[in-house]
C-alpha cells in the first residue's frame, strides 16, 4: 500500500519490537482482561473468547495477552473464568492462537491463581489465613507440600501454554493475586521458608515455568509497583522483590498497581491518563529490563510519548481497547503512520 500524502513511515509507537525469539510488528499491547463468560463453568474458552481476541488481531495489535487463565480450578477469580489445569483446555486456546497468528499478531497467555480472591472456591487459599475483606471467605493458609504442589501447577499450565502454540507466557504477580500475596508483607504471615523469604514462592514459580519454555521464549511478569492501603508496600521494596525474579528469569516486566485491598480501601492515585507510567519508568530504570507500562493510556498521543521518551518498552492499552477492537488501525490513521490494514478495511482508511 502506498503512503498518503503527509504520513510518515514510521513512529516509535509503530516500530517493531524484538524480544529474544518474540517478534511484534509494533509496541502496542492489549493487555489481560477478565471477560467472566465462560457459561460452562468448565475454564474453556468460547465463542466469545475467540472473538473477542481475534479481532483484536484484525485490529491491528501488535501483542494479545489472554485474561488471567487459572492454574488449578480453585484459583479462578470466579467460576466463569478461563483455565488451563487440564489437557482438555488446549484444543480451544490452538484454535484461538492459529487464528490471530493470521493477522500479523503475536499471543500470550496470562497464567495466575486467585488465592484469597477466588469468589467461587469452596474454600480460597493463601499464604495465610487472612481474608481480602469481610465478604470474602478465610482462606485455608496452604501447607508447605500445597504450595510445592501449585508451582508445579503454573509449571503444567505453561507446558499446556506451549503445546497451544502461544508466543509467550506472563506469569501474575500483581493485583492480591497469589504470587503477590506471597510476596507482600501484609499478606504472609508464614513462618517456614515461604515466610522466611517472601520472594520465594514467586522465584520457584518463574524458575518452573522456564523449564518447560522454549530457550527463545520471553516470559513476562505482571507485578504491581506500589500498595495503597495502609503499610503496603512501595516500589523500592518492590524493586528488591523485581531484581529476584529478574535474575530467576523474567524477561520484561508488566507494571501495574494496587489491588491487594478492596477498591478505594487505601485512598489509591487518581485515574488519570498514564498514572502508573512513572512507576513504569522506575522500575525500568532500576532493574535495567524492558517494560510494559499500562494506565489509561486511550490517547494516541499519550501511548506515543511513553515509547518516545523511553519511559517504556510496550504500552497496554486496556478500557480503550474493549471500546474500540481497531484502537491500533486508528492510531496509525491519526498519527499519519502505515500499517497493516486488512484489505477488505482499506477503503476505509
Amino acid at each position: 500500500m502506498e503512503l498518503k500524502e503527509g504520513w510518515i513511515k514510521v513512529t516509535d509507537l509503530f516500530t517493531p519490537y524484538q524480544l529474544k525469539g518474540l517478534s511484534l510488528k509494533n509496541r502496542i499491547v492489549m493487555p489481560p482482561m477478565c471477560q467472566y463468560s465462560v457459561e460452562a463453568k468448565d475454564g474453556n474458552p468460547t465463542d466469545w473468547h475467540h472473538v473477542h481476541y481475534v479481532s483484536r488481531a484484525v485490529g491491528g495489535t501488535g501483542l494479545i495477552i489472554v485474561e488471567m487463565t487459572a492454574v488449578h480450578p480453585d484459583g479462578r477469580i470466579t467460576d466463569r473464568d478461563l483455565g488451563i489445569w487440564s489437557d482438555e483446555h488446549i484444543p480451544a486456546y490452538r484454535k484461538i492462537v492459529e487464528e490471530v497468528h493470521k493477522y500479523g499478531a503475536k499471543i500470550g497467555i496470562q497464567l495466575g491463581h486467585a488465592g484469597r480472591k477466588a469468589e467461587d472456591a469452596e474454600q480460597p487459599v493463601g499464604p495465610s489465613s487472612i481474608p481480602f475483606s469481610e465478604r470474602f471467605k478465610e482462606p485455608h493458609a496452604l501447607k508447605t507440600a500445597e504450595v510445592r504442589e501449585l508451582v508445579q501447577a503454573y509449571k503444567e499450565g505453561a507446558r499446556r501454554a506451549v503445546e497451544a502454540g502461544f508466543d509467550t507466557v506472563e506469569i501474575h504477580g500483581a493485583h492480591g493475586y497469589l504470587i503477590h500475596q506471597f510476596h507482600s508483607p501484609l499478606t504472609n504471615a508464614r513462618e517456614d521458608e515461604y515466610g522466611q523469604d517472601l520472594s520465594l514462592f514467586g522465584v520457584e514459580v518463574i524458575h518452573a515455568v522456564k523449564e518447560v519454555l522454549p530457550a527463545d521464549m520471553p516470559v513476562l511478569m505482571r507485578i504491581s509497583a506500589k500498595e495503597y492501603v495502609e503499610d503496603g508496600y512501595n516500589v523500592e521494596y518492590i524493586t528488591g522483590v523485581g531484581e529476584r525474579y529478574r535474575d530467576a528469569g523474567v524477561d520484561i516486566f508488566h507494571i501495574s498497581s494496587g489491588g491487594e485491598g478492596p477498591i478505594g480501601s487505601g485512598g489509591g492515585p487518581s485515574a488519570r491518563a498514564g498514572y502508573q507510567v512513572d512507576l513504569a519508568h522506575t522500575i525500568r530504570e532500576k532493574l535495567n529490563v524492558p517494560v510494559i507500562a499500562v494506565g489509561l493510556l486511550d490517547d494516541y498521543e499519550d501511548a506515543r510519548r511513553v515509547v518516545q521518551q523511553k519511559e517504556a518498552d510496550l504500552v497496554a492499552i486496556g478500557r480503550a481497547m474493549l471500546r474500540d477492537p481497531y484502537w491500533a488501525l486508528h492510531a496509525s490513521r491519526e498519527l499519519k503512520v502505515q500499517a497493516d490494514i486488512p484489505e477488505p478495511y482499506l477503503r476505509g482508511f
